[in-house]
């Protein structure tokens, strides 16, 4: 893989999927978020392509699941609030 990073992606989180993000990079001992993101990409495009359909919104694309009013729903299971 070419380690020259000539792009930038800016990319809004939610505070959960954020944690989430911050569980895996510490789990797994990386450097920072963006080398986690970047493994977390990886798995995921091994994993399965996503067919993304003509009209779809971003936020249908989410970690956490969204309540009526688009913020995520917290999930009484999770531990988190």
């Amino acid at each position: 893989m070419n380690d020259l990073r000539a792009e930038r992606l800016q990319v809004m989180l939610s505070p959960e999927e954020l944690a989430a993000i911050d569980d895996f990079r510490f789990k797994h001992r990386m450097p920072t978020r963006a080398a986690a993101v970047r493994e977390l990409l990886k798995f995921g495009l091994a994993a399965a392509a996503i067919d993304a359909s003509a009209g779809s919104k971003s936020s249908s694309f989410g970690v956490f699941g969204r309540g009526p009013d688009g913020h995520t729903q917290n999930d009484p299971d999770s531990g988190r609030s």
